[in-house]
């Protein structure tokens, strides 16, 4: 199976990336993690978008914030699907984040998620990668499947609680 490349712009994004990394270690998904800015690492960042393919990935995650160039940059050196998240941002609340990453030029496709959706951005990578893996896809199912009950189980217990009062 294709592995999911992370990359974080910088160490502080890792709070909000780190859900993404549970969504991918929960689903057995092979990954890597990488921090590397569009603006002060960018032959790294080529490196990596250059030979992601050769390198197995099916998938890049890309977190980011202020003015996240990230996930643009990556999808401009590859035809990988990449995926941004949008990092809450200070100055801005993560519009600036979220602004940089929708707002691309025709032809160069990038995926968002909301800001600080990092859980759906892990989730959207393994629903690519099981495009063609009937396995992947059934575990997708189950986890749909138990959310749906964990709510109707809340439910129930809420309904429970306040009819007794």
């Amino acid at each position: 199976m294709k592995k999911v490349a992370v990359v974080m712009g910088s160490k502080s994004d890792l709070e909000v990336v780190e859900k993404c990394i549970h969504i991918l270690k929960e689903f057995q998904i092979d990954f890597e993690i990488h921090i590397l800015s569009a603006h002060r690492t960018p032959e790294e960042v080529k490196t990596l978008a250059t030979h992601a393919i050769e390198n197995n990935f099916g998938v890049i995650i890309a977190a980011a914030g202020k003015s996240a160039h990230l996930a643009g940059v990556i999808a401009s050196l590859t035809t990988l699907p990449v995926i941004a998240i949008p990092i809450k941002t200070s100055d801005l609340g993560g519009m600036d984040s979220l602004l940089s990453s929708v707002q691309m030029p025709s032809g160069i496709p990038v995926a968002c998620v909301a800001i600080n959706g990092a859980e759906n951005a892990g989730l959207l990578a393994i629903e690519m990668l099981a495009i063609h893996n009937e396995v992947l896809s059934e575990k997708l199912k189950q986890k749909r499947k138990d959310n749906a009950q964990k709510i109707l189980n809340d439910n129930k217990e809420i309904n429970l609680k306040y009819k007794e009062q």
